[in-house]
């Protein structure tokens, strides 16, 4: 029997949360599986080996690292350098200014909080 490759995620297929598989809740549901954003994050600043990669997400089990890898990939917001590694493709950094206001954000919200506890 032929294995069947899996297809990414793709919009306008069924996803989770979306029957019609809108883009957006494609996309929300790739980022919103477990390390996705952390592995897109360490990668913002230039490629990365897997092992490196992998010591910068906490020891993430090679298991799930390659699950997510292999999605970003397919879905063309990562690609795989011979000699360097993973690195955030064209379409990944224009995702990444994206999540460049939340990162702002994130980072007065925590000073905020440390000001309002005192700390």
């Amino acid at each position: 029997m032929a294995s069947r490759r899996r297809r990414g995620i793709r919009p306008g297929s069924p996803v989770r949360g979306s029957r019609t598989g809108r883009p957006v809740m494609a996309l929300m549901d790739l980022l919103g599986r477990r390390w996705a954003l952390r592995v897109l994050w360490e990668l913002r600043q230039g490629p990365l080996t897997f092992r490196a990669l992998r010591e910068r997400c906490d020891e993430i089990s090679p298991t799930v690292l390659n699950a997510r890898l292999r999605e970003l990939r397919e879905a063309r917001i990562l690609e795989h350098r011979p000699g360097s590694g993973y690195a955030v493709s064209a379409q990944g950094r224009s995702l990444l200014e994206l999540a460049a206001p939340l990162d702002r954000w994130a980072n007065r919200w925590a000073r905020q909080l440390e000001a309002s506890e005192g700390g």
